[in-house]
């Protein structure tokens, strides 16, 4: 069976019958704190992110404070700074792509992966309008901004190999996402491996998409640390369980989603409504397992090609152990 469809409408449909938004959602009751539990945690150290929308409507909703919970929320500018965030403690759920993900259980992170966000067309090859630079092979030689260990770094790395080139053909700057595009826009780099919703503002300035393969684009993921899933997994499941709340509102509400990401982004509303409509993916199935690991798969490889993963086993040993599908299991029940 196929969770992708194209049409938002249609989506709407099957998934708010399938998740019941109107108060049969599976495991919802779970959010509800029971007076034990309160006494143990009533706090949660949660990440919002503009390239995950989800996250986006859970904050504006306050599904979980209006649940009992005290969230604090952390803005994450990318996987590596979520990974980052999750490894010190700073969150206890964190966003990300699912090759960062991949990237950091390999070497050594207490994470895995609760729910599947999204399947969106997020990452891109990106030039200045009116570049010389009108094909992949024509990056050879050239800076490119990325942000090392997140989709758009491994959407270049397999470009490039996609095109008879390999990432020594280019200087990658090591740059966040904003700055990426900043940097694009000042000259100081030639493309940018860029990341929605500022990829979506980028070209609605006129910056040009060089390169476009959602084949080459990995999942978008909530990670959450192995300390909360095995002292606490009833706020895990109470998160999870918000998410999937947050995916049938989003489906059934695409207008206000884009809205949502319009001001938290602070972009063009026309430039939030493409995102959602047309690139978000948010209709996928949430329960990680066979599907990502097919993706992740050879990310993997090229993350132990090019040094970032320890060893072929390092990777191997993460895929075995990357994911924690039974939230998103009872979530969708």
């Amino acid at each position: 069976m196929s969770f992708r469809r194209r049409t938002i409408g249609l989506a709407a449909g099957a998934v708010v019958a399938a998740l019941a938004l109107s108060g049969c959602v599976a495991g919802e009751d779970a959010a509800e704190p029971a007076a034990s539990d309160a006494a143990v945690t009533t706090t949660i150290k949660l990440d919002w992110a503009t390239y995950n929308p989800l996250s986006l409507i859970i904050k504006d909703q306050g599904w979980l404070e209006d649940a009992g919970y005290d969230v604090e929320w952390t803005q994450s500018l990318g996987s590596s700074k979520a990974n980052e965030s999750l490894r010190a403690g700073a969150i206890d759920f964190g966003s990300t792509a699912g090759s960062a993900s991949l990237l950091a259980r390999a070497n050594g992170a207490p994470q895995q992966i609760v729910d599947v966000v999204a399947q969106p067309e997020w990452a891109a090859l990106v030039v200045p309008a009116g570049s010389d630079i009108t094909s992949v092979e024509d990056l050879k030689g050239k800076t490119v901004a990325a942000a090392l260990g997140t989709d758009p770094y491994f959407f270049l790395v397999q470009s490039l190999e996609a095109n008879g080139l390999s990432i020594d053909d280019v200087t990658v700057e090591n740059l966040i996402h904003a700055d990426g595009w900043a940097a694009l826009q000042s000259g100081s780099v030639q493309a940018w491996a860029g990341l929605d919703p500022i990829m979506a503002s980028a070209e609605a300035a006129g910056a040009e998409l060089l390169y476009r393969d959602i084949d080459l684009n990995s999942y978008s993921v909530l990670n959450a640390s192995e300390t909360i899933i095995d002292e606490h997994p009833e706020v895990v499941q109470a998160v999870v369980d918000a998410y999937e709340k947050a995916r049938a509102w989003a489906l059934e509400n695409p207008d206000e989603t884009a809205q949502i990401l319009a001001d938290a982004a602070a972009i063009d509303l026309t430039v939030a409504q493409a995102v959602i409509d047309e690139r978000a993916g948010l209709d996928v199935d949430p329960v990680p397992g066979s599907t990502l690991a097919k993706v992740l798969k050879p990310i993997g490889a090229i993350q132990v090609q090019i040094g970032d993963a320890v060893s072929q086993q390092s990777i191997d040993d993460a895929l075995d152990t990357l994911f924690a599908p039974q939230f998103a299991e009872k979530a969708i029940g």
